[in-house]
């Protein structure tokens, strides 16, 4: 199932009310988000930034909205729990609109979900176990976009060459597979056009990823948990989506 939408002007959310079948599929909505993008002042001290950007979510937000942020003091119960890249350009709840409380995000480099391993990533997996086990989410979601420098980077990688950060290429070699895919279907296409090929791949290898975690397998067998991917193309203002 693929879904597109385009034109920057549209906000398109994966956050809905829950329904009341827990089997009902997840679906993209046109919606205003709550958050709009602060301006930043020229020349404005860094802390200032910060807290006048709080001042204007306050007055704009937070106080016209007692009816939304209220419930959310005793408690949450977000319906999605979201994967995403830390790109400051792609920030997940202004390009879909999710309000307050409707998902449970992580945001690392390439939106990378590395499979289950005790022993690593222990961060990427207590999120995953917290959001489906205590949270009870129903839809697990993995976004990749547009320019990625972490897909850049994996695709650039040279077998044998040595590495030029501590963390970044170590982290990235989770996607690898997808890169493979892609250099064996694709050898003859443009560096770029194997770029944006890979944003994808690289989410559909972390879709199966996730279900490497046994609860988020069980959940996927009886019908409580979905895998869904998306792809966020800031370049041309589209958004596309499928079901795993």
């Amino acid at each position: 199932m693929s879904t597109c939408f385009a034109g920057l002007s549209i906000v398109a959310s994966l956050g809905t009310p829950k329904p009341s079948s827990a089997s009902a599929r997840p679906r993209l909505i046109r919606n205003a988000p709550v958050f709009a993008a602060a301006t930043a002042v020229v020349g404005m001290d860094a802390v200032e930034r910060l807290k006048s950007g709080f001042d204007k979510f306050k007055t704009d937000v937070y106080d016209k909205k007692p009816e939304l942020f209220e419930p959310l003091k005793e408690g949450q119960a977000p319906r999605y729990m979201v994967f995403a890249c830390s790109d400051s350009r792609c920030c997940p709840s202004v390009t879909l609109g999710l309000q307050p409380g409707e998902a449970f995000t992580v945001r690392n480099i390439a939106a990378m979900v590395p499979p289950y391993d005790k022993t690593k990533y222990t961060g990427i997996g207590s999120a995953i176990e917290y959001a489906v086990c205590a949270l009870k989410v129903e839809v697990l979601t993995v976004i990749g976009h547009s320019r990625c420098g972490g897909i850049k980077a994996l695709l650039s990688m040279k077998d044998g060459a040595p590495d030029n950060f501590h963390f970044v290429e170590d982290w990235v070699r989770i996607g690898f597979l997808a890169k493979k895919k892609v250099l064996t279907n694709h050898a003859s296409v443009p560096f770029d056009d194997q770029c944006t090929l890979l944003e994808k791949e690289a989410v559909n290898v972390s879709l199966y990823n996730l279900l490497t975690y046994p609860w988020v397998k069980e959940g996927v067998a009886n019908g409580t948990l979905k895998l869904v991917g998306g792809h966020y193309d800031f370049v041309n203002g589209v958004f596309s989506v499928w079901e795993k």
